[in-house]
């Protein structure tokens, strides 16, 4: 089944408290912009024995329309035959995810671990990913680092976890500081083979 693309933008279609804790994802120029709905279907590039699907950024010729609002980003869905390889140039100044969903492949011959992202340092042109005896499916991740401090409450991003923006509405926690988080023990654990893959 080919992946579509449904971005929704609040922009200043939220109601607080939401709009406060939305909106510090997007950048400060686009903050204030007016509500905004993209559905884009991505026309795959077929290789052989892959397909790959852009659906954000530039990546081996295909291009995506859908804006951003940041700085370049990258998503593509690969999808590999048992035993294809997939050869893809990157653009170095990003840092790369490549989250496995089914199937067995190999980065530079390390294994990659399904349903773990396995992140890439800035710096990497070129990528060779080589699916082993079953089909694979993956998705490719990428940006230009941020730059700055992001506070994660639940599943948002904001700049600030406390004022100007006020105290955090009742019922609902406020964010655990940095030191908490990295404490706290990762459910369904495994020993990630992936992790910062190094030239």
């Amino acid at each position: 089944m080919a992946p579509d693309l449904v971005t929704i933008r609040a922009g200043l279609g939220l109601a607080v408290p939401d709009e406060i804790l939305a909106n510090g994802a997007l950048p400060d120029a686009a903050r204030k912009m007016p509500p905004a709905f993209e559905h884009y279907t991505p026309e795959p590039v077929r290789g052989e024995g892959t397909e790959l699907r852009v659906f954000l950024g530039s990546l081996a010729g295909s291009s995506s329309p859908v804006p951003t609002y940041t700085p370049p980003l990258l998503g593509a869905e690969a999808v590999l035959r048992a035993g294809a390889r997939l050869d893809l140039e990157l653009d170095p100044a990003f840092e790369h995810g490549i989250l496995l969903d089914t199937g067995n492949i190999s980065l530079g011959g390390t294994p990659l671990a399904v349903d773990h992202l396995h992140y890439l340092r800035p710096g990497r042109g070129r990528i060779v990913l080589e699916a082993g005896q079953t089909p694979a499916r993956l998705v490719l991740l990428g940006g230009e680092p941020l730059g700055e401090r992001i506070v994660m409450w639940w599943h948002l991003p904001r700049r600030h976890p406390y004022p100007p923006f006020g105290p955090f509405p009742d019922g609902y926690p406020a964010p655990l500081p940095a030191q908490r988080l990295a404490a706290r023990p990762r459910r369904n654990h495994h020993p990630n083979p992936g992790g910062h893959f190094e030239d």
